[in-house]
């Protein structure tokens, strides 16, 4: 792609796209969790950051002139990712710099302008120290000092100060001059920028369309900006969260609030009523803070009924902890509540009882699989589970079962004055007395009186849970056969309760989503998470992974710490007055959209069909209420799943249908999450069948670290933009692959010549390797077909272990022609064609380490550029995020051979440089060159070159400083060496 190639496009994000940008900007977005303004509403899984569909949608309707780093400029500008765009976003925000940190940021010209540094050396705080005089003067000179020391930091600095772009009105008056300018448009806000865009580029206005709106974040953000919307899902709990975002959050400042305050009605109401039974409070008049539960069996080695918890530590801030007694008269093992114990006991109660997933039993010391507990058997049709399924009336384990369950600690809440008068609380974390198990058999009693009543009447569900492979999970391991069965009984007593006032006073959409909340955070799924709220502990959503996970033990809320799970929403204005929201199979969708921009259930493992049911069985009667034209089941049947034949089909069905439901000039967006070349290939296929082809693919970084999802790989998100194709010639794979080098190497240095001279740089060291994947798909689906290829038999055939496609093929080639056109900076073109893959590898690895790139996956990118299998080997380390290459004192001595990496020049500049440092004298490493290489004298340069680059590391890493000077005395002892 030459640099005519950026301008040669229909749109800017077909040419060129800010990446590093856009991906630092969905980072911060993601890593606010519940800052992001659309979690509030409910559970939904893998949304995308709502500034990346806004940087999509713009991309899709900016138009490319002839001057690409200007249109870089310009839509920076609108994204308000620009120098002045991210002043205004930190003027809007309430952080400020710190004065400390601001003063060491500025000039020593700017210090003593500003201050008044007799002052500052005198000790008085910095703040106190500005030299200026009246309140409007001091007000200016903060101001200034704000911004001198802001344009200071770096991107991702900056982001610590500032809003979010979907959190402020858009980009300043002087900002708006110079976008009009460029773009020939008379706007003064977003909306109208949109709508000029749309109107020079379809005639109208642009609508935007989901058919798999998830959470809602892609309608949401495109009618916030103004574009027409429709949104879509198969799953009705995805469509009511969807159609909540721009009904509720998009719904106006009175909305909200109208909101907040109908569901404080309700949570008041439900208090009301709890009160009255008299299950919440104690004999004190302290009232439950929480409930813990575990389950209980009988150890088949000595028949004593152990508690099950793979820990019995509860809260490290008052160091509590559970303590397993062995009650001998009774012949089970009684748990003790005890705070404040010593560290001694506090580390001992980190082993439970459940480890490795087997039981270890306190009295006997055995330990037991818990599969021969469940009564787990092999036949020969499979695996035969052992325990009973329970019926639909169970609430609780029958007396047989195998698994009981107990209450076992209460954390209560006092309220009391103290000297003064004033009101506080304190928590105590408490054993079972008798008198807690007489309000268990209470709450039992209340439920049990109102269970047919309530079930009949849709406030608790009574839906048979339907095989699955997660919805298999509950089962196979506890016999739960019925929703209703996740819950006991006092969460259905307080969730049913929450439903039936809902019911009862005809209430809208927010109490729904309220109960999805309730029931998110109130389950027998519902973790104890002992750190939790400062180590106080507390109770985590069922959902705070991607899978109904039965629990050994686990935490029920009582109706105070529901409180913060009401909806306090913030309120964002939607500039679209034509939005449409359905539940709705993308394959039977019937609106136009100029755009599609979909997320597709592709190359993850969430099973969005059986994990919304856990909801939409409580949801079934009141949604039906609300959305008479809506179906109330998941259409589980109709889901498209997996990755064989049939998922396939019913991929190009959904993408062949919207295809025709846009025009000619119309475009996609497909979304998935980046793994590997199969990936890439499957959805081109998929793609190129439905009449669709690649422009342009773009790889932003859009995950976040967590315990449950480390950051090691090149975790981010493809945009895969996509046109109707237009063309149908065929091309023969010998033609494909000269085109696709020349489409790769135009590719790359296009975008090297975009980057040239930036301080920001648009592209990092994985966007290089990644592009090589678009540049690719961009040559092949222009075609209608391949001579070679029967796309039909590729779409239908399983493929064995490690069999790759055509397309794979093509893709990994690609990879490979940019692995060997990255050549690092400085390094001669020429000798670095002679180096084997392996050297290539290290050398490009050491090229990450020094743009600070420590993912794992970035290196298994380019280890699959340079067609290197076998490369562990050269690892110093690849814990996440902190992954890098040896250095030359780390190889040591170590690795040195004849063959591939440990007998090449590469190696064996490494040793030299070992052994220069380790005697103190580069004339050491230079005759072990001289005399070990075969061809010294013939591939001096090489060394030279090789030499070179590894003294360029010294500034990088300090296990490289000491190395990197030794190797640039090699290197001029082999310089000046004759023969």
């Amino acid at each position: 792609m030459a640099t005519a190639t950026l301008t040669d496009t229909d749109s800017f994000i077909e040419a060129q796209f800010p990446v590093s940008k856009v991906s630092k900007e969905s980072y911060n977005e993601r890593k606010s969790v519940s800052g992001q303004l659309l979690t509030g509403l409910g559970k939904w899984w893998g949304r995308k950051p709502l500034v990346m569909i806004r940087a999509a949608i713009i991309g899709l309707l900016m138009p490319p002139s002839d001057d690409p780093k200007r249109d870089r400029e310009i839509f920076l500008k609108i994204m308000t990712m620009d120098k002045d765009g991210l002043w205004k976003r930190m003027q809007e925000s309430d952080d400020n710099i710190r004065y400390k940190d601001a003063f060491d940021l500025l000039t020593e010209e700017e210090r003593a302008r500003l201050f008044d540094l007799d002052e500052v050396e005198g000790g008085k705080a910095i703040h106190h120290c500005i030299d200026a005089d009246g309140r409007d003067e001091k007000k200016k000179v903060k101001q200034e000092i704000q911004r001198l020391a802001f344009n200071r930091l770096s991107y991702d600095e900056k982001l610590d100060y500032v809003d979010r772009p979907e959190e402020i009105d858009g980009p300043s008056e002087k900002a708006w001059d110079d976008i009009n300018a460029h773009l020939g448009t008379n706007a003064e806000n977003l909306s109208e920028l949109v709508q000029e865009l749309g109107k020079q580029q379809f005639g109208h206005t642009p609508r935007v369309g989901d058919a798999f709106s998830g959470g809602g974040n892609v309608p949401f953000e495109a009618a916030q900006i103004g574009c027409k919307t429709y949104g879509a899902d198969l799953n009705p709990v995805a469509a009511l969260l969807t159609w909540a975002s721009l009904n509720i959050v998009g719904g106006g400042t009175e909305v909200v609030e109208n909101v907040l305050e109908a569901q404080q009605e309700l949570y008041a109401k439900v208090d009301e009523q709890i009160k009255e039974w008299g299950i919440e409070h104690n004999e004190k008049g302290w009232r439950a803070d929480a409930y813990l539960y575990c389950v209980e069996t009988e150890c088949p080695e000595c028949g004593v009924d152990v508690p099950l918890a793979p820990s019995w530590q509860i809260a490290p801030k008052h160091n509590v902890v559970a303590e397993p007694i062995h009650n001998r008269s009774e012949g089970r093992i009684d748990l003790k509540i005890r705070e404040q114990v010593a560290k001694n006991d506090w580390e001992l109660a980190s082993d439970g009882t459940i480890r490795g997933n087997r039981l270890h039993c306190p009295a006997c010391e055995r330990a037991t699989p818990m599969k021969m507990i469940r009564g787990d058997q092999r036949s020969d049709d499979g695996t035969e589970y052992g325990l009973r399924m329970w019926e639909k009336e169970d609430i609780v384990p029958r007396p047989e079962d195998t698994f009981q369950e107990r209450l076992y600690c209460v954390r209560w809440l006092e309220t009391y004055s103290d000297s003064d008068g004033k009101e506080k609380t304190r928590r105590h974390y408490r054993s079972v007395t008798d008198r807690d198990r007489e309000r268990e058999e209470k709450v039992l009693h209340l439920l049990k009186e109102r269970l047919d009543d309530w079930q009949e009447k849709g406030y608790i569900p009574n839906r048979r849970i339907e095989p699955g492979y997660n919805t298999d999970q509950p089962i196979r391991e506890r016999g739960w056969t019925h929703w209703h069965h996740l819950f006991n009984p006092r969460q259905l007593l307080t969730n049913g309760l929450f439903s039936k006032l809902s019911d009862e006073d005809r209430t809208g959409v927010h109490d729904l989503l309220l109960l999805g909340r309730v029931l998110n955070n109130n389950s027998r799924l519902s973790r104890w998470k002992a750190n939790q709220s400062g180590g106080i502990g507390g109770v985590v959503d069922v959902y705070s992974n991607q899978a109904l996970n039965t629990l050994f033990d686990y935490g029920t809320r009582p109706l105070v710490s529901m409180q913060s799970l009401l909806m306090d929403l913030p309120s964002v204005p939607i500039n679209s007055e034509d939005t449409t929201i359905e539940a709705a199979d993308c394959r039977e969708v019937s609106v136009e959209a100029d755009f599609w921009i979909t997320d597709p259930p592709y190359a993850d493992a969430i099973n969005y069909h059986e994990l919304g049911e856990f909801f939409l069985a409580w949801y079934e009667k009141p949604l039906k209420r609300l959305f008479p034209d809506w179906y109330t089941d998941s259409k589980r049947a109709l889901a498209i799943t997996g990755d064989e034949e049939d998922f396939r089909r019913d991929m190009v069905a959904s993408y062949q249908n919207l295809a025709e439901h846009m025009p000619e000039d119309g475009a996609q967006i497909v979304m998935f999450t980046h793994q590997d070349a199969s990936v890439w290939a499957d959805l081109a296929l998929i793609m190129w069948a439905a009449g669709l082809r690649v422009s342009a693919a773009w790889t932003i970084a859009t995950e976040t670290d967590s315990a449950l999802k480390q950051g090691n790989y090149v975790q981010g998100t493809v945009l895969l933009v996509l046109r109707k194709r237009t063309g149908d010639d065929t091309a023969f794979t010998d033609q494909l692959k000269v085109q696709v080098e020349d489409e790769v190497r135009d590719q790359l240095d296009a975008m090297r010549a975009l980057d040239e001279d930036e301080e920001e740089p648009s592209f990092g060291d994985t966007d290089y390797q990644l592009a090589a994947y678009a540049a690719a798909l961009r040559v092949l689906t222009q075609y209608g077909s391949v001579e070679e290829w029967d796309i039909e038999r590729e779409l239908s055939r399983t493929r064995s272990n490690g069999e790759q496609s055509p397309i794979e093929n093509i893709i990994e080639e690609a990879v490979q022609v940019a692995a060997d056109h990255l050549i690092p900076q400085n390094f001669d073109s020429f000798q670095w064609k002679t180096l084997a893959p392996e050297e290539r590898l290290y050398l490009k690895g050491l090229e990450l380490e020094s743009h600070e790139e420590y993912r794992t996956g970035a290196y298994q990118e380019l280890a699959r550029g340079f067609g290197v299998r076998e490369y562990t080997s050269l690892y110093a380390s690849s814990r996440a995020n902190k992954t890098r290459f040896k250095s030359a004192s780390e190889f040591g001595s170590k690795q040195l051979g004849d063959e591939g990496f440990e007998g090449s020049h590469v190696r064996h500049a490494l040793f030299a440089v070992h052994e220069a440092r380790e005697q103190d004298d580069a004339q050491a490493g230079r005759l072990w060159l001289r005399n070990e290489l075969p061809d010294y004298w013939g591939n001096r340069k090489k060394l030279i070159e090789i030499l070179s680059y590894l003294a360029s590391m010294e500034s990088v890493s300090e296990h490289w400083e000491e190395d990197a000077k030794a190797a640039r005395l090699v290197a001029g002892s082999v310089e000046n060496d004759h023969a």
